[in-house]
C-alpha cells in the first residue's frame, strides 16, 4: 500500500504544486484547502505524513492547532510544518507541538522530498516496532524462580532507573534479548524507540552503513541505528562479531555521543542509551585479540548473565505453564497440560528458552488435545537429542559392569545436582531418593561439594 499524504494550505498554487510534486515521488495525496476542511481530512482517516501551512483561515496559529489536533490521535504520525511567513519563533513553536520538520516557503524541492523521505522512514520505523512489540507476548516478563532469574529480576530494577550501560552474557536463546526489553520498557526512555542491531547477521560489509548510516552523492540520508534509536535504546547483539575498526567508532559514540555518518565530516549528535549482548565469552575474545578491552569496559557498566535453561530447570515448569497460556490465548489454540515434565527436565536444552517455546507452540499446533501419550510423542520426536547423556557407552566397554555402573551413577548424580543449583533436597526429591540416602550415595561415589 502506497504511502499516504495529506497536504494542508490554502493557497491553491502551491497545494497544486506539492500534489505534482509529492505524487511524483510515488506518493498518494489528500488535500485540503482550509482549517475546517483539513480538520475533516484528519478525522475522516488519518494520513502516515501530514504537510500543513502554519497559518490558514482561522488565524495565525492554526496550522499548529491540527498539528496538535493529530498528535492526540497519533503521536507517531511525522508533521511537517510549512510557512511563508517563518520566523524563529515560529518553528521553535512547531517544533515543540511535535512537528517533525519545519520549511519556509518558497521551499526547495529536493530539501522538501528529502524531509518526506524521512518523515515516511521515520512513520514505518514506528509501525514496524510497534507491531513486532505487540507479535510478542503481553507482557514482557521474565518467567523464573531459579536463584539466576530472581536476581536478574533485581538488577533489572535498579538498572531502568538509571542510564547505565549495560552488557548483557549468555548463551544464545537464554533471553538477553528479552532483559533488554524489560530495562527498556521499564526506564524512563520507554516512550523512546527500541532498535536492535545483531553483530552476526549483518554483511560484514555493512557494519558501518547499519550503525552509522550515510550521505549519499544525490543528496539523501541512509539513516543508521544509532540515529534510528536517538531518544531511547539501542541493543547491539552479538557486539563481539562486529570488526576491530568499526568497535574503534563505537567506542567513541559511548565516550562522545556523537559519530560521521559515511561520506560526512560533520557530527551527529545522539542521545541513546546502548546495550550490549554476547552469547560468546568475552575474556576470551579479548585474549584473542577479537574484541577491544577499552570498549569492553565501556561497555560493561553493569553486566547481567543469563544462564542456560539446563542450570535452572526449576523455571521450566513455570515457562512451559507461561507459553502455553500465551500462545494458546494468542493464536486460540486449544490448551493442553504437559503432566509428565521428567524428560523435559532431564532435556540438556541447547537451545534454551527458544527451544523450550518453540517446543509448546509446536504441541498447541499439532492440537493434542490433553492426550498425554500424543503429547509425550511429540515432546520425545521434537527433541530427538537428550544432552542429559555425558555417560559414553563406547568409552565403557572395556571395563566391568559394576564400575560401568558406579560411573554412569556419578555422571547422572552431578548433572542433576548442578541443574538445580547444588540443592541436595531438590536433587534428592526428583532422582527419588531421600535427602540422606543421597548424601551416603555421594560420598560413596566420590562426590564432593558442588556449589
Amino acid at each position: 500500500m502506497a504511502t499516504e499524504i495529506l497536504i494542508i494550505d490554502d493557497n491553491s498554487d502551491i497545494r497544486n504544486i506539492l500534489d505534482e510534486l509529492i505524487q511524483d515521488a510515488g506518493y498518494k495525496t489528500r488535500l485540503a484547502a482550509n482549517f475546517n476542511q483539513g480538520l475533516s481530512e484528519i478525522d475522516k482517516k488519518l494520513p502516515d505524513v501530514a504537510i500543513i501551512d502554519v497559518k490558514l483561515d482561522k488565524g495565525d496559529n492554526d496550522g499548529i492547532q491540527l498539528l496538535e489536533h493529530i498528535k492526540t490521535k497519533n503521536a507517531d504520525i511525522p508533521v511537517i510544518i510549512i510557512s511563508g511567513h517563518a520566523n524563529i519563533e515560529m518553528a521553535i513553536n512547531s517544533l515543540r507541538s511535535g512537528a517533525f520538520e519545519f520549511i519556509q516557503k518558497p521551499f526547495d524541492k529536493e530539501r522538501l522530498l528529502n524531509f518526506i523521505k524521512r518523515a515516511v522512514e521515520n512513520f514505518n520505523l514506528k509501525k514496524e516496532n510497534n507491531f513486532l512489540s505487540s507479535k510478542l507476548f503481553h507482557s514482557f516478563e521474565i518467567i523464573g524462580q531459579s536463584q539466576n532469574i530472581t536476581s536478574i529480576k533485581d538488577q533489572i530494577q535498579k538498572l531502568s532507573q538509571s542510564e547505565s550501560r549495560v552488557f548483557i552474557s549468555g548463551p544464545t536463546g537464554s533471553g538477553k534479548e528479552l532483559v533488554s526489553r524489560k530495562i527498556y520498557k521499564n526506564s524512563k526512555r520507554s516512550n523512546g524507540p527500541f532498535v536492535i542491531i545483531n553483530g552476526a547477521l549483518l554483511d560484514s560489509k555493512k557494519y558501518e552503513l547499519e550503525l552509522f548510516g550515510e550521505e549519499r552523492k544525490d543528496g539523501s540520508i541512509v539513516y543508521g541505528a544509532l540515529e534510528k534509536a536517538s531518544g531511547g535504546v539501542l541493543l547491539i547483539d552479538e557486539v563481539t562479531e562486529i570488526p576491530l575498526e568499526t568497535q574503534s567508532k563505537i567506542l567513541r559514540v559511548v565516550i562522545d555521543q556523537k559519530f560521521k555518518r559515511i561520506n560526512s565530516n560533520h557530527d551527529i549528535k545522539v542521545d541513546v542509551r546502548i546495550i550490549c549482548a554476547s552469547s560468546k565469552n568475552i575474556n576470551i575474545e579479548i585474549r584473542n585479540g577479537n574484541f577491544r578491552e577499552d570498549l569492553f569496559h565501556r561497555l560493561n557498566v553493569f553486566n547481567i548473565e543469563v544462564e542456560p535453561l539446563k542450570k535452572r530447570i526449576e523455571d521450566i515448569p513455570l515457562l512451559i505453564e507461561y507459553f502455553v497460556e500465551n500462545i494458546c490465548n494468542t493464536y486460540n489454540y486449544k490448551k493442553f497440560k504437559i503432566i509428565d515434565d521428567n524428560y523435559l527436565l532431564n532435556y540438556d536444552w541447547p537451545g534454551n528458552v527458544r527451544e523450550l517455546r518453540n517446543l509448546i507452540e509446536r504441541i498447541a499446533i499439532l492440537s493434542p488435545g490433553n492426550d498425554e501419550k500424543k503429547i509425550m510423542d511429540i515432546i520425545k520426536e521434537s527433541l530427538s537429542k537428550s544432552t542429559n547423556d555425558s555417560f559414553s557407552v563406547a568409552e565403557n566397554l572395556s571395563i566391568p559392569l559394576r564400575e560401568a555402573r558406579e560411573n554412569f551413577e556419578k555422571e547422572y548424580l552431578i548433572s542433576q545436582i548442578k541443574k538445580f543449583g547444588g540443592n541436595i533436597s531438590k536433587t534428592a526429591k526428583f532422582v527419588g531418593m531421600e535427602r540422606s540416602a543421597l548424601h551416603r550415595k555421594l560420598k560413596l561415589l566420590g562426590v564432593k561439594d558442588l556449589n
